[in-house]
């Protein structure tokens, strides 16, 4: 099993015991505020066919994220291919862990991961444009916005309107080459 190590999170592949903070997580309704407009109706939607990820535990590309000192969790990030040479990098983290740098930190280390050990030629991320803190967090990370799409959603949410917008960012780049 590999585990990354950063200077405070630990990002380890996620198991079934995540599955109870994975919940707690989509139950935020401002951590949720971007993908659900809100807090998850869990009676409603089911995870296997929700138009955003619903991790509980058991998926090949989610990590989950722990304090290194406390073991206390931070959120979820993942890693998902889209293909033979990229992949797509994604992540929530819990309200208390905003604000601190946790979620640049945990995505750089899963996009060197993906670099070095995944064999990924590129990496992107999607977020709606509107998401600033996402945002912010891609552009940390080195990835650079590349479009901005607009897309029709049956039941749009407020910022839709602004459009999603994908970041890109390719081993040479990460490189520094």
């Amino acid at each position: 099993m590999i585990v990354l190590n950063t200077t405070r999170l630990t990002l380890s592949p996620c198991n079934p015991r995540d599955r109870v903070d994975f919940i707690r997580l989509e139950t935020d309704p401002e951590v949720m505020r971007f993908l659900n407009n809100g807090a998850v109706d869990h009676s409603r939607i089911d995870p296997a066919n929700a138009p955003f990820l619903m991790p509980r535990g058991n998926e090949p590309n989610v990590w989950t994220a722990r304090g290194n000192t406390d073991d206390e969790f931070v959120g979820w990030f993942c890693l998902s291919p889209k293909g033979r040479a990229v992949a797509e990098i994604g992540y929530r983290l819990r309200r208390k862990a905003w604000g601190q740098g946790l979620a640049s930190e945990g995505a750089a280390a899963l996009i060197g991961w993906g670099f070095e050990g995944g064999g990924y030629d590129s990496i992107v991320a999607h977020t709606m444009a509107v998401n600033q803190g996402s945002r912010r967090v891609m552009e940390k990370i080195g990835m650079k916005h590349t479009r901005t799409d607009f897309l029709n959603f049956p039941d749009p949410i407020p910022g839709t309107e602004h459009g999603e917008v994908m970041y890109e960012l390719s081993h040479s780049e990460w490189l520094g080459i």
